[in-house]
This record gives structure tokens, C-alpha cells and sequence, in this order.
């Protein structure tokens, strides 16, 4: 058991204790997966964190010998001889800034993927159609961008048009519980799931910790938001990422019970008991609202109110 802050309560102990990252494509000496996939779906702002938090090792204050954004928009362009100056987050987006003003911004959604290797290594060859990004520094070291669907370079001024949109991040300094709050509240009659989804309200939560958040405040998936303790949902969000983020046994368990199988209250438990009351729990496969038709699942006795065909 790792010690944290305590969302829920199982069988197995107490906290928020997630099991370590899938591995990538190659686990050999020198080839480093760094992508933390979440479930098969959108990897989550969590999970986009500690990819940030790997990529920096290798990459920060180093100078590009070689870099390649295999994208039609951008293949042209020459970054050899930049440093990378920083590796930012917001949400599930990633912000690479590098030195003369320019920012390459990657989104992983459904298929992306980070991979590192070492001094002296190469990827795989069968695995080289993928890459969209290529940066390989001074250190002999290389980060490729598998399968990226999103590869974009702008000026380090303009981070706001590909991002300004998003809510607030709690993993982020400029976190605002009061903003988050104030974007929940614009329109109370919104299904609370719905809510949590949209990264103009508040940028990190996933589909899984969608699920989890409604669960562990009680609350059926549909209900208002205007019938919500908005207040207590935002804190628990944000003690819920960050404790995700806080050690290697830390990512996305919610019932702090790390064995396969147990980390979860209800995500992906369709039609087992509820580990509090043993209610079968449901799923259904869309959201409201929800532009990528994702499962919603929930115990209907723990959750009271509205269902999904209210």
C-alpha cells in the first residue's frame, strides 16, 4: 500500500494507487517505451504528465542534431542546432519548447506513443513507418513520436491558440479551482459525466476517472450538474491527479487495491457486484455531449438518480 490521499475505500486498502505504465513496443536494453497508455483509450492529463516527466531526462538542455516531423505541414522544417528548453503539459496535450521561440505541440489521443532510445541504439525497423517525430540531441539519445495523430510547430507566442481553449489543470502552477469551479457551474442543467469530459472546464480527466469521480461522490453519471457539491467534485479531481502523478505505484488505481483487476470501483466492470453493495454494475456506450461515444459505466445503487435515458 502506498500512503496518499484516501478517495475510496476496498477490500484491498486505501488511496489512490495506480499500477505502473504499459510497456511499449521494445523492452531490450537501450530502447525505452515512455508511453503510459490509459486502458486502450485517451491517455489521460495524468498519464500525458509522466510522459512529460520521462521525456525530460534525455531531452531538457540538450542541443538537436537531428530532428524530422514527418507531417506534410511541417516535413521541411530544420531544427538542428535548437535546444529543448522545456517539455510542458496542459491536459492531455504536450508542449516541447525549444530555444529561438518555437513550440512543437503533440497530442497522443488514441495511438500515440513516446519511445526513447539510448546512445548507440535505433529503433526497430519494423516499426520506423511509424514515427511522425524525430528528435535525436547531442547525449547519442533519440525520442520518436509513434503514430502521433497530432504534430504541430508554432511560435511559443501563439501556445495559446492550440491550447487557450482548455480549463484548468491542477498538475499545472497556474492551477484555478475557482475558474474550474465558475466553468461547472455555466451550465447546470449539463449531464454531470458530460461536465467532467469537456476540457474547457476542467483539462486532465479521462474517460476513467470520469467514471471513478462519479462513483466515488455518489452521484449517477446523468445527474445536473446544478445538483452537484461542485466545490468538493473540483477538490477531489485535483487531489485525484495529483496523487496519481506523486510516485512510480501511483497512477490511477482508485480503490488502492493494486492486484489486476481490483484497482477500479467500476471502469471496465461491467455486470460484476459493486465492491461496496454488490448491485451489478452497468454500462452504456455513449456520454451526452460526448463527441467520442465513450462507455460510462456506474453502480445504479451507489449512484442514485437520473440514468441514461432520462
Amino acid at each position: 500500500m502506498v500512503p496518499g490521499v484516501v478517495l475510496g475505500r476496498s477490500r484491498g486498502g486505501a488511496g489512490v494507487v495506480p499500477g505502473p505504465c504499459r510497456a511499449g513496443p521494445e523492452g531490450r536494453a537501450g530502447v525505452a517505451p515512455v508511453d503510459c497508455p490509459d486502458n486502450g483509450g485517451v491517455p489521460e492529463g495524468d498519464t500525458v504528465y509522466v510522459l512529460a516527466q520521462r521525456l525530460r531526462p534525455p531531452l531538457v538542455g540538450r542541443r538537436l542534431v537531428r530532428a524530422e516531423l514527418r507531417v506534410p505541414r511541417h516535413a521541411t522544417e530544420n531544427l538542428a542546432g535548437r535546444t529543448v528548453d522545456a517539455i510542458d503539459t496542459h491536459g492531455k496535450h504536450l508542449l516541447t519548447r525549444l530555444s529561438g521561440g518555437l513550440t512543437l505541440h503533440t497530442h497522443l489521443r488514441m495511438s500515440g506513443s513516446w519511445t526513447v532510445t539510448g546512445p548507440g541504439r535505433r529503433l526497430p525497423g519494423r516499426l520506423m513507418p511509424q514515427v511522425r517525430v524525430l528528435l535525436g540531441v547531442d547525449s547519442g539519445a533519440t525520442a520518436y513520436g509513434l503514430d502521433m495523430p497530432v504534430v504541430d510547430l508554432v511560435a511559443t507566442s501563439r501556445e495559446a491558440e492550440l491550447v487557450g481553449h482548455l480549463g484548468p489543470d491542477p498538475l499545472r502552477p497556474d492551477w484555478d479551482a475557482a475558474e474550474a469551479e465558475r466553468r461547472f457551474l455555466a451550465d447546470p442543467g449539463r449531464p454531470l459525466a458530460a461536465a467532467l469530459l469537456d476540457q474547457r472546464v476542467l483539462a486532465g480527466l479521462g474517460n476513467l476517472w470520469t467514471n471513478e469521480l462519479c462513483f466515488l461522490r455518489g452521484h449517477s453519471p446523468w445527474t445536473p450538474v446544478g445538483e452537484v457539491d461542485v466545490p468538493r467534485l473540483v477538490a477531489l479531481a485535483a487531489r485525484a491527479l495529483r496523487q496519481s502523478v506523486s510516485g512510480p505505484r501511483t497512477m490511477q488505481v482508485t480503490t488502492g487495491n493494486t492486484r489486476p483487476g481490483e484497482q477500479h470501483w467500476v471502469s471496465g466492470r461491467a455486470g460484476q457486484p459493486c465492491r461496496r453493495c454488490g448491485t451489478t454494475i452497468r454500462v452504456v456506450e455513449e456520454v451526452p455531449d460526448d463527441p467520442e461515444r465513450r462507455r460510462t459505466w456506474w453502480c445504479p445503487s451507489c449512484q442514485p438518480g437520473p440514468g441514461p435515458d432520462r
